[in-house]
C-alpha cells in the first residue's frame, strides 16, 4: 500500500502560539495566505469565516480543514542539509570506526543492496524525518529513481543527490549525467535532481568539473563531502602542491553559492575566506562527526566571515538517526564546549541553520512563518514535559526536546503528520525490520 497523504488545499490552524503571541492561520495554495490575532475573526461557520472589518472593508476566508493550535507552538519544519537516507538499513551495522575503516565496511555491505531495499530504506528514513519536524532533505545515495520514488509517494522536498566516484566507470557516470538532465528538463515541484560528487578522494579533476559543469546546464546544485578528516586534509595537501581540500575545489572552480559541502571540518582562515567570497555552504553535521571522531566544524571561524552554514544529520549509520532536534543541541553544545565560550554559539543560531538557512541554500521561499511564504512548518506539543516550563519556545526545542514534541507537520500546504502519526508508518517499519536478518 502506498503512503496516501492528506490532501487539503485550504487550512485554518486555531489559536496557535506564534512568536508570543496566540494566532490563526490560513493556509491556501502551499503557502501561508494570512496571519492574524485570534481575536479579530468575527464570524465563523463551519468552513468560512469573516474577519473583523477594517476602514469599511470585510475578508472573508474560506477553508477546508482545522487544526487546533491549542497548547501547540507554530514554527518551520527542519532541512536537513546533507544526509544518506536509505543508510538507516545499516544503522547499528558499523559500530566504533574510524572514518576509513567504517567506510570500507559500509561500502561492502551497499553493495548487496538492491533498488527496493533502497526504496524501503529511503520510506523509512522518512518516516524517521517527518516524526522528528524535518520536512526536506539533500540526499546523497544509490539508486536514485527509487528515492525520487519514495520522496514522490510521502510528500516531502528532498534534492536527490546522483552520487558519483570514478569507480563507476564511464558508461554508468554518463548515464547519471543523461538521467540528471533528462529529469531536469521538466519542472518538479518538491524535488530537484543535483549531482553529488563523493569526495576529493573518490573523483578525479575532471569527473568534479563535469559534475558542476551538469549543475550548471541543469540550474541545480552540486552536493560533495569536504575536509572531513585529517587524513583527507594531509592527503590533499601532499597530493596538490599544498593546496588544502577547499583551496583544492576553488582552484578548479566548483565552488559557488550552489555548492552544497557537508562536513568542512579542517579548515584554516583562508578557506573561510574562499567559502565567504564564493558563497558556498557548510554543512555542519556534528554527530557524525563526533561518532568517527572526525574533528569539530569551526563554526566560530566560518561566523566571523560571515559564511552561510546550514544543518544535517549525515546518514543513520553513522549518525546514528536522523533527528534534526538532536543534531542542535549537539551542535550548540559542540560549538560552546570546542570554544570554551558559552556564548560562542546559541540556541537561535542553530535554529537558523536548521530552518531558514538551509531554506536560503536551496532558494525555497520558506523557513519562517510569513504570509505568502511556502507553507512548511511544524506544530510542537507545549504539554509535551519536555516543552515544560515555557520561557522561550526556540530554547526548548533546541536544548530539551526530542521528537515527541512534534506533533504534526505539514510541507507545501499538505499534513504529512498529525498526531505524531504518519501514515502507513507500521508498515513501514514492519518491512524495514527484515534487513537486519539478511
Amino acid at each position: 500500500m502506498k503512503n496516501q497523504i492528506i490532501s487539503v488545499m485550504r487550512i485554518l490552524i486555531k489559536n496557535i502560539l506564534l512568536d508570543k503571541e496566540i494566532v490563526c492561520v490560513l493556509i491556501k495554495d502551499k503557502k501561508f495566505e494570512k496571519i492574524f490575532k485570534a481575536n479579530a475573526i468575527d464570524i465563523q461557520t463551519n468552513n468560512t469565516l469573516i474577519l473583523k472589518e477594517k476602514e469599511g472593508k470585510t475578508d472573508i476566508y474560506e477553508y477546508d480543514e482545522v487544526l487546533d493550535g491549542y497548547n501547540k507552538a507554530l514554527l518551520p519544519g527542519f532541512y536537513n542539509l546533507h544526509c544518506h537516507a536509505a543508510m538507516n538499513l545499516l544503522r547499528g551495522y558499523a559500530e566504533d570506526m574510524p572514518l576509513f575503516d567504517w567506510l570500507q565496511r559500509i561500502w561492502q555491505r551497499e553493495a548487496e543492496l538492491k533498488a527496493e531495499d533502497i526504496y524501503n530504506g529511503t520510506r523509512l528514513a522518512i518516516v524517521e524525518m517527518i516524526k522528528s519536524g524535518t520536512l526536506f532533505f539533500a540526499d546523497m545515495y544509490w539508486h536514485h529513481k527509487e528515492v525520487i520514488r519514495a520522496v514522490e509517494e510521502m510528500g516531502i522536498r528532498c534534492d536527490v543527490g546522483v552520487s558519483f566516484m570514478d569507480r563507476l566507470g564511464s558508461k554508468q557516470i554518463e548515464e547519471n549525467f543523461d538521467f540528471i538532465k533528462q529529469y531536469n528538463k521538466d519542472k518538479h515541484e518538491r524535488i530537484s535532481l543535483s549531482p553529488a560528487a563523493h569526495a576529493i578522494y573518490t573523483c578525479s579533476k575532471d569527473l568534479y568539473q563535469k559534475c558542476y559543469e551538469i549543475s550548471k546546464e541543469c540550474n541545480t546544485f552540486l552536493q560533495t563531502h569536504l575536509a572531513e578528516t585529517k587524513q583527507e586534509y594531509e592527503d590533499c595537501k601532499k597530493n596538490n602542491d599544498g593546496y588544502s581540500p577547499v583551496e583544492y575545489l576553488n582552484n578548479i572552480g566548483v565552488l559557488d553559492k550552489q555548492s552544497i559541502v557537508a562536513h568542512c571540518v579542517y579548515f584554516t582562515e583562508k578557506d573561510a575566506e574562499i567559502f565567504a567570497k564564493t558563497n558556498a555552504v557548510a554543512v555542519h553535521n556534528p554527530c557524525s562527526n563526533m561518532k568517527l571522531a572526525s574533528g569539530v566544524f569551526p563554526y566560530s571561524l566560518l561566523k566571523k566571515y560571515n559564511c552561510n552554514m546550514a544543518l544535517g544529520t549525515d546518514g543513520a549509520s553513522s549518525n546514528n538517526n536522523l533527528s534534526m532536534i538532536e543534531e542542535m543541541k549537539m551542535a550548540c553544545l559542540l560549538g560552546k564546549v570546542f570554544s570554551q565560550r558559552a556564548d560562542s554559539i546559541r540556541a537561535k543560531d542553530v535554529f537558523d541553520m536548521a530552518t531558514i538557512n538551509g531554506a536560503k541554500a536551496y532558494n525555497l521561499q520558506a523557513g519562517a512563518i510569513e504570509e505568502g511564504m511556502l507553507a512548511d512548518c511544524i506544530l510542537v506539543d507545549l504539554d509535551n514535559e519536555r516543552m515544560q516550563p515555557l520561557y522561550d519556545v526556540v530554547y526548548n526545542l533546541v536544548y530539551s526536546a526530542d521528537s515527541s514534541c512534534i506533533d504534526t507537520l505539514i510541507c507545501n500546504g499538505k499534513i504529512l503528520m498529525k498526531n505524531h502519526r504518519v501514515n502507513n508508518e507500521e508498515e513501514i517499519i514492519t518491512i524495514a525490520k527484515k534487513y537486519a536478518k539478511v
